[in-house]
């Protein structure tokens, strides 16, 4: 993508106040539905900083894997549960709001040093000099990283039938023991060896 580097810097700021400020409206508002969209709002604006890196595949999956389905599921889960408790103060909780304060402001000026301290030079490698990232991508998947990703797809597979087992455990039929063995409701009756009747015959 070529802009020119005024455009260029005007849009990274943009996107990261859009950012910075939807990521502390997530932490800092009470109405938990108005704190996922604007976690949706994070999402996008980091998809927007992967675009002026060039880096249109994962700029794509950005929206599509967070946005359109964790940000998506995580709302459909706080309707469809709708549940609201009103909590109790808790003692000493200045205390966590402090401790919170200093670990966050120890992160901060850990990544600012990472970020004064580190070459952003661009390489003849990275990302700003290859015409189509998707492709790349797809070559590297598929040829130095076909295993992991396999494997990765593999584990995914699992994960999700185990939590259909999870969800769906109140429906599982409990298993009795016969003359036959264990059979369940689920189990269809054994049939017939011989369909034909004497009459039939």
């Amino acid at each position: 993508m070529e802009i020119s580097q005024g455009v260029q810097f005007v849009t990274f700021a943009i996107l990261g106040v859009m950012m910075i400020a939807s990521a502390l409206g997530v932490v800092l508002l009470e109405n938990i539905v108005y704190s996922a969209f604007l976690l949706g709002g994070v999402f996008i604006s980091i998809s927007g900083l992967y675009l002026l890196l060039n880096a249109d595949f994962v700029a794509a999956a950005q929206i599509l894997i967070y946005v359109g389905a964790i940000n998506v599921l995580i709302l459909f889960a706080i309707m469809l549960v709708n549940k609201t408790e009103n909590f109790a103060q808790i003692k000493g909780r200045w205390i966590r709001k402090v401790s919170t304060a200093i670990v966050c402001t120890g992160l901060f000026a850990l990544l600012s040093t990472m970020i004064l301290s580190t070459s952003w030079d661009i390489s003849t490698i990275s990302a700003a000099v290859i015409e189509n990232t998707s492709i790349e991508l797809g070559k590297h998947l598929f040829s130095d990283f076909l295993l992991p990703f396999e494997i990765a797809s593999v584990l995914l597979l699992i994960a999700m039938v185990g939590a259909i087992i999870l969800a769906r455990r109140d429906f599982i039929p409990s298993a009795t023991k016969t003359n036959e063995g264990f059979t369940t409701s689920l189990t269809l009756p054994e049939q017939p060896r011989e369909l034909v009747s004497a009459e039939d015959k």
